[in-house]
């Protein structure tokens, strides 16, 4: 079976990256271990993904955008950076920016269930599900994919899409700097009795990290980081301890909290590929880049990578080139770095800075938020880079 890139992994990534294709004239075939009601009816996971201007923009040109339901959309029209036990630290607002809001919140089990719908749609695209791979090999001139059913599929480039701990870039030898952060991260929804006036939070405190995504109908998301032993103590909690428990820890800045949703927790592990491409390879998404969640900003370095690349694909299609091109999958890569690794590491200083407990550092994080709080044109930055 022939086509001319397959892609591993149907996440969001990997179908937006399918449907960009197709819609240039190109045929893809995504392959999925897991099976089709998962990927054509996605369920409840509990993350709540904050998508930028820029990101609603792609999604809008390839499709996505518009079947999304506007009551799963909420505006995140401020962010605010608190730390520890202080009331004031550091707030974003939009206006800075010159928009309405900073992004929107959508939740990732619609996001997956519109990329699936658009994909669906597409005649180009072919998606097998169920589907074990027992051998990946790059030649010459194709790249080739072995399933354990016996077939055998073809294309001149093969993209990896299948998840930070991607096997696939394991098997093409591609190395990726992984920390382990050592928490876990439970995600929620809840109920509470005063406005969050669509302001996000994300408030170090402790011990433990909190957020708390602003959501339609007085709802919110609440994002909670602990170390695996607390966050099993708080998970064996009774149900109304859990909810006293968590607007303790929120100090009932939003009234009394009650939850609404089932809990999912997440290991906490950032991912950096060493290299986003090889012979007739290409990755995107998080197999290139888990992003630690602090900054809500991994879905749009993923949507980031897909336009990136696809832009090189197409156009070497359109020129009758390649479409695994050496000198435009290592441009894709120049770019994707020049995106994504100077948040990377700034990223992963903040997790280090105010994670750290220390009484000394402590002095030193609320002196940071304090004065970045006072620099108009660094909080305009961050608000610019958001709304674009």
């Amino acid at each position: 079976m022939h086509a001319d890139v397959i892609i591993i992994g149907a996440g969001p990534t990997g179908l937006c990256l399918a449907i960009a294709l197709a819609q240039a004239g190109l045929k893809s075939i995504v392959l999925e271990r897991l099976a089709l009601t998962a990927i054509a009816q996605p369920a409840f996971d509990g993350r709540e993904i904050a998508l930028t201007h820029e990101s609603r923009h792609l999604l809008h040109q390839w499709g996505i955008w518009d079947r999304i339901h506007p009551n799963d959309v909420s505006d995140l029209r401020h962010a605010q950076v608190l730390d520890g036990p202080a009331s004031s630290g550091m707030t974003i607002h939009a206006e800075l920016g010159q928009k309405k809001q900073l992004g929107w919140l959508v939740p990732n089990h619609v996001l997956r269930q519109a990329a699936y719908d658009s994909m669906a749609q597409q005649d180009r695209v072919q998606l097998i599900t169920d589907a074990l791979i027992e051998r990946t090999q790059v030649h010459a001139n194709y790249a080739e994919v072995g399933l354990s059913n016996g077939q055998t599929l073809r294309a001149p480039l093969l993209v990896a899409a299948d998840s930070r701990f991607s096997e696939t870039r394991r098997a093409m030898g591609i190395q990726a700097h992984v920390r382990d952060f050592g928490k876990s991260m439970m995600v929620f929804r809840v109920k509470h009795s005063q406005p969050h006036h669509h302001i996000a939070w994300e408030w170090f405190g402790y011990g433990q990290t909190r957020a708390l995504l602003p959501l339609n109908d007085q709802c919110a998301s609440v994002v909670l980081t602990l170390n695996p032993s607390s966050m099993q103590q708080l998970l064996a909690l009774p149900a109304e301890e859990f909810d006293t428990n968590i607007s303790e820890r929120y100090e009932f800045r939003l009234g009394a909290m009650q939850r609404i949703s089932e809990r999912f927790v997440y290991p906490l592990v950032g991912v950096y590929a060493t290299q986003f491409h090889a012979h007739r390879f290409a990755l995107i998404g998080d197999a290139a880049v888990g992003m630690h969640p602090v900054t809500a900003h991994g879905f749009n370095l993923g949507v980031g990578s897909v336009a990136g690349l696809a832009q090189h694909v197409i156009a070497a299609y359109r020129a009758g080139q390649d479409l695994a091109d050496p000198k435009r999958l290592a441009a894709y890569t120049r770019q994707h770095h020049q995106r994504c690794l100077p948040l990377f590491a700034a990223t992963n200083l903040v997790v280090s800075l105010y994670t750290n407990d220390l009484p000394p550092v402590r002095a030193v994080r609320q002196a940071i938020l304090k004065a970045a709080n006072s620099l108009t044109p660094f909080k305009r930055f961050i608000a610019t880079r958001l709304t674009g």
